[in-house]
């Protein structure tokens, strides 16, 4: 696919004797589709030329006019800016000749190749639901992963599940005193969430049960064998549980790594950090002093010999960097672990740690409902499997009312993909660090900035495919120079940018930024299959065309949805 403003800036050189990269830098999008394509500002101009910016445009007009390339339509002057306009008929050819050739790897790059990018996403606490907070993580961290795989990068999807801590040892001592076998066989996480809640419930009343639980969780950490078994119970039954929501969401892991296999490497960050002579004893704590970062100190051994988040985090990255050598270690957690993240990356930092800068927090905001936040310390929460469930009967009601004809079964799987696609998109669709309020009449408007209304958008361009046997058309034979309306060359615009999107949603780590531009697609198309005429026309040639034009924006909007974790329906 040609860049286009590459290859402006490769024309305007000629006559302006800056570097390629300088003019590429200056070129502009005009904020109105009348003023063009591509702007290029002649000020920086006036003190080589020694001339007014409006007179240089004219020159160079002149001159670049007599030699102006097919891809190239129009140049005009606007005072000091010249406006590059476009060859519709030309543009329509090259782009879509590339989407119906590269078809599911349209947009995808290879800038990454051979580069190791760590996603570190979900993670949640065994022994705990599975909540809507955790779906925040597992959904974004997904759609991050698949992005930066589109860009040729070789992803690592890591579940650093919270199987250790502190936390273990009060659930050890609660299931030692409520626990029973045989909820427990029925329904394991209702069980142990019931006897996690139940201590907080007791602590209050009796406070020595945080020593018997600091005491617990030091004979897990001494390996002893009473311990260990219900630990490893424990995390047995929660795996069980989060794979079958895993599944259900279509998502995939690499690595299930929790805390629990960093600790016997807590040595090796001591050691290093000894050697650095950066470790310093504060009420018989070990630490590392990151006032230079104006952060607090990082504490690495507890007083009581015990680790912490931050020291198993810290022996996590010495690891995967011998193990995996990476380009990139993200971690996709919640925006209340930002100062967590910064003290681990300064003590990277401080122990001058080759890749202290190749670590990333990609932080997020909060799930709130109308009846506010919730804690599993607390009993209130929202379960995301009952979350899915709402969303799928709900969507189900909807196709049902406006498919009377559709089967049971067919009914049952769209709304199967359509309910899960409306919760994800729900969390990808504004900028990650905002808060996200859910409301059903919001989520699953048909018309609405929603995943239905882009899936119903894909449905029904493919309606229209279906309707035509355009599989049966030889695209070779497709005069595409044919799309050269206002309307046509306004959507393949959107088209183009599909690639671009994919790449900045990447650099920002906004699966957002992809979703928009996948959106406006679907605007778009909507606004030309209510103007235009795609199976009426009476020109043949044209017809052929303009369903060339639906296949690949189905192409564009299925292949971007995928990326985010939605699959498209042919029906709705």
């Amino acid at each position: 696919m040609i860049d286009y403003k590459q290859n402006l800036a490769e024309f305007l050189t000629k006559v302006t004797n800056l570097p390629v990269s300088n003019i590429y830098n200056l070129i502009e999008i005009p904020p109105q589709e009348n003023l063009g394509d591509y702007s290029f500002p002649c000020f920086q101009l006036a003190k080589e030329f020694k001339k007014n910016p409006a007179e240089i445009a004219k020159e160079i007009k002149e001159e670049l006019s007599d030699n102006k390339p097919d891809w190239l339509d129009e140049i005009k002057v606007a005072g000091p800016y010249l406006n590059f306009y476009l060859e519709p008929g030309f543009f329509a050819e090259n782009l879509l000749k590339e989407i119906l050739l590269k078809k599911e790897t349209f947009g995808h790059k290879e800038i990454g190749e051979g580069k190791n990018v760590i996603v570190e996403y979900s993670s949640p606490n065994i022994a705990k639901p599975f909540h809507v907070g955790h779906a925040f993580t597992t959904i974004l961290g997904q759609a991050i992963s698949n992005i930066y795989e589109a860009l040729g990068y070789n992803i690592i999807r890591m579940n650093h599940l919270g199987d250790y801590g502190t936390q273990f040892g009060k659930l050890i001592v609660a299931w030692r005193l409520w626990g029973d076998e045989t909820e427990l066989a029925k329904d394991p996480i209702t069980e142990l969430t019931r006897v996690y809640v139940k201590f907080h419930d007791e602590l209050e009343k009796e406070p020595e049960l945080e020593d018997e639980a600091r005491e617990a969780f030091r004979k897990l950490e001494a390996k002893e064998t009473a311990e260990v078994e219900l630990w490893q119970k424990f995390r047995q039954v929660s795996l069980v549980e989060f794979n079958r929501l895993y599944d259900r969401l279509g998502i995939k892991f690499d690595n299930y790594n929790g805390e629990s296999f960093y600790s016997d490497m807590i040595p090796e960050v001591v050691s290093l950090l000894e050697e650095k002579n950066l470790l310093e004893e504060s009420e018989g704590a070990q630490l590392v002093d990151l006032s230079e970062f104006n952060l607090n100190p990082c504490i690495i051994l507890k007083s009581d010999g015990t680790t912490i988040y931050a020291s198993r985090d810290l022996a996590a990255i010495l690891y995967r960097n011998q193990e995996y050598d990476y380009h990139k270690n993200i971690y996709v957690v919640g925006l209340p672990q930002t100062n967590h993240f910064q003290q681990v990356f300064a003590v990277l930092k401080k122990a001058n740690f080759s890749k202290a800068d190749q670590n990333v927090h990609v932080g997020f905001g909060t799930v709130k409902f109308k009846e506010g936040e919730f804690s599993t310390r607390k009993g209130n929460i929202i379960l995301l499997e009952d979350l899915l469930n709402q969303s799928v009967d709900k969507t189900r009601k909807i196709i049902e009312t406006n498919n009377p004809e559709m089967t049971k079964e067919i009914i049952a799987e769209t709304a199967e993909k359509v309910g899960l696609a409306a919760v994800s998109y729900t969390y990808l669709r504004n900028s990650r660090e905002k808060d996200i309020f859910f409301d059903w009449d919001e989520i699953l408007d048909f018309e609405g900035d929603t995943a239905p209304y882009l899936m119903y958008t894909y449905a029904r361009a493919r309606s229209v495919l279906q309707k035509s046997n355009f599989s049966s058309i030889d695209i070779s034979k497709i005069d595409f120079t044919l799309l050269n309306s206002e309307a046509e060359f306004s959507l393949l615009k959107e088209l183009y940018k599909y690639p671009d999107a994919i790449e900045s949603a990447a650099k920002e780590y906004e699966p957002s930024i992809l979703l928009r531009n996948i959106s406006q697609i679907a605007r778009s198309f909507n606004r030309y299959y209510h103007n235009v005429p795609i199976l009426k026309t009476d020109d043949n040639d044209l017809r052929s065309a303009r369903l060339a034009l639906l296949e690949a924006i189905c192409i564009v909007i299925q292949n971007g949805l995928k990326l985010v974790g939605i699959e498209t329906v042919e029906r709705m």
